[in-house]
């Protein structure tokens, strides 16, 4: 019966025994193409300088820097700006790179390789309260020559340095520009608003809030001054009454005696010589418009024009003289208070016009004031952000704010960072083997050979009875010593090879047993 067979171990050797050249030579071809691969590819040198972020000099508690920024975020920028075209471009003239290839790389494949080799890395670490913080970063630039790559790599971290200074002290410049520039537009409008206010006070000078009391004042003292005149302008009024009485009893020819409450011009002597001696003691009291002078000139003048005697004028006539002469100064009098009392009037609705007007004016005057109030803040506000812009411009240009500082300048590289040969070479020895394995099977899976007694029953499904060794003839022995003896031959040589990798890839071979022999000492 027909069986699916598996090999055994003793056809894996007996495979093995059969393909060791094919397996021999595939190791070594892969070992041999690997050590031709790392050695050559050509080196490339790396040339680091690091930048550190310094912090500013002055304490941030005495003077307040507002150009902050974060620093991967500033060297980011920083980064983009230093490998723009035009500095690329200028680089790579000045310095003659990818000259073994400019027939066959345009400008932007330069730049683009030029970018490739420039490496920005970040040295980060953690500040209590802050955070991770990045305190410093490397440039590094790649090139098959040392000193090239030491010279574009100090290119570039000058670059970065400069460029950085330009940028914080262009931006504080441009915030103190700003600043001054929105503080004198505030400026402007508050001397504007000034100007408004004074002229809504003026306009409204009797109107004013804080007049209000002196209004009121002075509003009472109109009132009371109102109703004094208005008691005056009664009693003259009784007084008139009373006068005209008088004047018309006067002229009836009844002579009325004042009693003794009204003295004064009712009793005055009739003759000439008295009444100027009374004219001349009033006047001395009195001035010429007041009614009893009057009353007595009146009558000196009736007594001068009826021949100067008592006899020449009536008592009658006297007596209706005298009363007109009161009756006229009463009007006067009448009139006088008439008009003040107008006055006063006239006084009285002003006054209280500007009270009833004075709550409209105080809302307009709110309304200023509070504008006044916002933009007079704003230009504070402003201001003092100027002050601090300058300051901060003051710290950039004197170098005292954060800055980058040169920590550590690029180096003449002396081994290149690639390629890693010792990793290549490690690499092809674990190839070797496999790939020498795999062609083994690969040619195992094409050839249809019956191995063994039990893989031909398997094959043609019935038992073997007898099977007949392989009996070697005196060539094939001869051969098979030939074949041992170039299979020694090139496991020494492999042997060799791979001491001469150690020696020249990963340490010298007198170097190494001084070592292994210190271990063992």
């Amino acid at each position: 019966m027909k069986s699916e067979y598996e090999l055994s171990l003793k056809d894996y050797i007996a495979i093995i025994k059969d393909r060791a050249l094919l397996l021999g030579v595939t190791i070594v071809v892969i070992l041999a193409i690997s050590v031709a691969v790392a050695l050559s590819v050509p080196p490339l040198y790396q040339s680091t300088g690091t930048i550190l972020v310094e912090s500013q000099q002055i304490s941030p508690e005495l003077v307040s820097a507002n150009n902050s920024s974060f620093a991967d975020e500033r060297i980011e920028v920083i980064r983009q700006r230093v490998m723009t075209r035009d500095n690329l471009l200028r680089i790579i003239d000045k310095y003659q790179l990818f000259a073994d290839k400019g027939r066959q790389f345009s400008e932007s494949d330069k730049i683009d390789q030029m970018r490739n080799t420039i490496v920005v890395n970040t040295l980060s670490t953690f500040v209590k309260g802050r955070g991770e913080t990045t305190v410093a970063f490397n440039v590094s630039f790649e090139h098959k020559r040392p000193e090239v790559a030491q010279e574009v790599a100090n290119e570039l971290v000058t670059l970065f340095l400069n460029e950085n200074v330009k940028q914080r002290t262009e931006r504080a410049t441009e915030t103190t520009e700003f600043l001054t520039q929105e503080a004198n537009k505030l400026g402007a409008e508050l001397a504007t608003l000034e100007n408004q206010l004074a002229d809504f006070k003026q306009a409204h000078a009797n109107t004013l809030p804080e007049n209000q009391a002196l209004r009121m004042s002075m509003l009472s003292r109109a009132e009371l001054e109102f109703r004094e005149i208005d008691r005056d302008y009664k009693a003259a009024q009784e007084e008139l009454r009373y006068l005209e009485v008088e004047l018309s009893a006067a002229n009836a020819g009844v002579t009325s005696k004042a009693d003794g409450s009204r003295g004064g011009a009712a009793d005055l002597p009739q003759d000439l010589p008295s009444l100027k001696a009374e004219y001349a003691r009033l006047l001395t009291t009195y001035t010429e418009a007041h009614p009893d002078v009057i009353a007595v000139k009146r009558k000196i003048d009736a007594l001068q024009a009826a021949g100067g005697g008592p006899k020449a004028s009536s008592g009658v006539s006297l007596e209706v003289a005298r009363a007109r002469t009161k009756i006229g100064a009463a009007q006067q009098r009448i009139a006088s208070l008439v008009e003040q009392k107008r006055q006063l009037s006239a006084k009285i609705e002003g006054y209280e016009a500007e009270i009833l007007e004075a709550p409209q004016v105080e809302r307009g005057l709110v309304t200023l004031m509070r504008d006044h109030d916002n933009a007079r803040k704003k230009y504070e506000e402003i201001r003092a952000k100027e002050m601090g812009a300058k300051i901060t411009e003051s710290l950039e240009q004197e170098n005292k704010a954060e800055r980058f500082v040169l920590l550590e300048p690029p180096l003449l590289p002396e081994k290149p960072v690639k390629p890693n040969r010792k990793k290549i070479v490690a690499l092809g020895a674990v190839l070797a083997p496999a790939g020498g394995a795999a062609l083994v099977m690969l040619m195992e899976m094409l050839n249809q050979r019956v191995r063994g007694v039990g893989a031909l029953e398997s094959v043609v499904g019935k038992r073997v009875l007898v099977a007949v060794p392989f009996i070697a003839t005196q060539a094939e022995l001869a051969k098979r010593r030939r074949w041992r003896v170039l299979a020694v031959l090139a496991a020494l040589a492999l042997v060799a090879i791979m001491l001469l990798m150690v020696h020249l890839f990963y340490m010298p071979l007198d170097l190494l047993l001084y070592k292994a022999m210190a271990r063992f000492e």
